[in-house]
């Protein structure tokens, strides 16, 4: 009885996660008269299916190109990010130093000043570099947010790896580096995974920032595009905005639940000898 109890709420908590998904993808096909009759079951078609709206999405809105900016902006966000994340985290971890503890505290206290605080100066910055309206000041403006947290998450993920493995390596040969790259690294792998989760689904939701210094259509992210595209005043493109929704939830779920055994894996290490 307590297994059957405890499938029964795991089947439940699955439904109850996945019921937004479903009716934003019942929600995507809907003709107008279907969706707007309150008397309707949101999660049923009262009319015929229809795909008018999902090819809107792709005729008359710029979806592709948005799509196709958040995934280069995100990967190379993420390859930034684990380049300066790593080496940072290994030094706070392993390097026995006295400012070790007070510069650990002030990386992350910049993670916590908020968003809304940050974009004006970060604006001047900016310009001043001539990235202004160019998604390349996503480039140079989404490390700040991912950089700080991933140091600490890789932190935690470090204490896990006994020193001995790495003083092993160096006693057979290896530098620090070379230790480090060939020793510690494949066994933070599940860190890693972790790090690169969060920062590519941070820099896909991550909205002010976007908002802030992008502008031209052509060169917006999806989650500043498609609502400037849906949303026209007083009038919202309901159907299409779900089906976009879809579309960018389904290939992130995708690789997400690839990687999900690793992705805990490396957030557990983090808590227990964090």
């Amino acid at each position: 009885m307590a297994r059957a109890g405890l499938y029964f709420a795991a089947v439940l908590a699955a439904v109850l996660c996945a019921g937004p998904f479903v009716w934003s993808l019942i929600t995507a096909f809907k003709q107008n008269r279907d969706l707007y009759d309150p008397r309707n079951n949101p999660f049923l078609f009262n009319r015929p299916a229809t795909p008018d709206h999902v090819l809107y999405l792709f005729s008359d809105t710029a979806f592709l190109t948005f799509a196709w900016n958040t995934l280069w902006v995100g990967a190379l966000v993420v390859l930034i990010t684990l380049a300066f994340s790593l080496p940072a985290a290994y030094a706070l971890a392993r390097l026995d130093r006295p400012w070790s503890g007070p510069l650990g505290i002030a990386i992350f206290l910049v993670y916590l000043v908020p968003p809304s605080l940050l974009f004006l100066s970060l604006s001047r910055m900016v310009v001043g570099v001539g990235l202004q309206d160019s998604t390349w000041s996503l480039v140079l403006i989404y490390p700040t947010i991912t950089i700080p947290v991933s140091v600490w998450l890789l932190m935690g993920f470090l204490k896990t790896v006994p020193r001995d493995i790495e003083e092993q390596a160096m006693v057979d040969g290896y530098s620090r580096l070379g230790a480090f790259v060939r020793a510690v690294v494949p066994l933070v792998f599940p860190g890693i995974v972790a790090v690169v989760v969060f920062a590519f689904t941070l820099t896909a939701s991550e909205f002010i920032y976007a908002l802030a210094f992008v502008a031209p259509t052509h060169e917006m992210p999806v989650s500043t595009g498609v609502p400037t595209q849906l949303v026209r005043g007083d009038v919202f493109f309901w159907q299409s905005l779900q089906a976009a929704t879809v579309l960018i939830a389904l290939p992130m779920a995708f690789v997400f639940n690839l990687f999900l055994d690793r992705f805990i894996a490396g957030f557990t290490m983090g808590a227990v000898k964090g």
